[in-house]
């Protein structure tokens, strides 16, 4: 049997698989803003001290996490449908990534939020600051700071998870390739172009996800700074050094010289 790979059926396509890849980034876009402020409160909550409150939110992050990601857009779509409330597919698609990734993201903001030293909370207490600032400025900012990479890695996740979507006949990138491949009968060409696309939306959203932690986390700025002054320093150090041996070496060898002649 000979195949051979033919893009050119694809070609006329190349609109609604661009359609398909903004839709899909929209919808990333929505759920990571919403999900990742909804898995803050929740990372709080959950170290509330009331305890009703806090098993709230394990019960929340738990029913999450441990079922699909496919029966809870189907929960949300169809599951409302049956007793009467209409979502649209990118309403039902963006609400069930919102309640995915906020389960995912509190449990990885709690896990900063638990390596924040306790003496630092009890200092920024003795200093007079507010619940608020003491939240926003001592335990929030440099948890966020720790477990960015991890977040950037869930936020990615989340952007290949909506391929999900496509079961509830929302119009992004899957369900566009399955829309175009039953079309031109080129299942393989069509299937490559959109695992480029998805490599290509992965790689933008590490991109923006790397130019906000440079912005936002300027202490990671100034102690990479210090980093390349230090490491600056101490090879003009060992420069030096390196001259101060070879000027003593030729010095000494001056010397025995001198003796030797005399």
């Amino acid at each position: 049997m000979h195949f051979s790979l033919n893009f050119a059926p694809l070609v006329p396509y190349w609109p609604v698989f661009l359609e398909g890849a903004w839709l899909t980034l929209k919808m990333t876009v929505f759920s990571v803003v919403i999900g990742t402020a909804l898995g803050t409160l929740v990372a709080f909550a959950k170290r509330s001290r009331h305890r009703w409150l806090s098993r709230l939110c394990g019960i929340y992050i738990e029913s999450v996490r441990n079922t699909p990601f496919l029966v809870q857009i189907f929960l949300l779509y169809f599951g409302l449908a049956s007793i009467g409330v209409h979502l649209p597919t990118f309403t039902a698609s963006v609400l069930a990534m919102v309640i995915n990734i906020g389960a995912y993201a509190a449990e990885i903001i709690r896990a900063g939020l638990e390596s924040v030293p306790r003496g630092q909370i009890e200092a920024a207490e003795c200093l007079g600051l507010s619940k608020w600032r003491i939240a926003w400025h001592v335990m929030l900012q440099p948890s966020i700071e720790k477990v960015y990479p991890s977040l950037t890695t869930q936020f990615i996740l989340m952007m290949q998870a909506s391929a999900i979507a496509s079961q509830i006949s929302a119009e992004e990138l899957t369900a566009v390739a399955n829309t175009v491949q039953s079309d031109t009968f080129r299942s393989l060409e069509t299937y490559i172009v959109v695992a480029a696309l998805y490599l290509a939306l992965s790689l933008l959203v590490k991109l923006v996800a790397w130019a906000a932690g440079e912005y936002f986390f300027k202490r990671r700025r100034t102690v990479r700074r210090a980093a390349a002054q230090t490491a600056q320093a101490a090879r003009r150090r060992a420069a030096a050094a390196r001259s101060g041996n070879t000027n003593a070496s030729g010095t000494s060898a001056g010397n025995t010289a001198q003796r030797s002649a005399s």
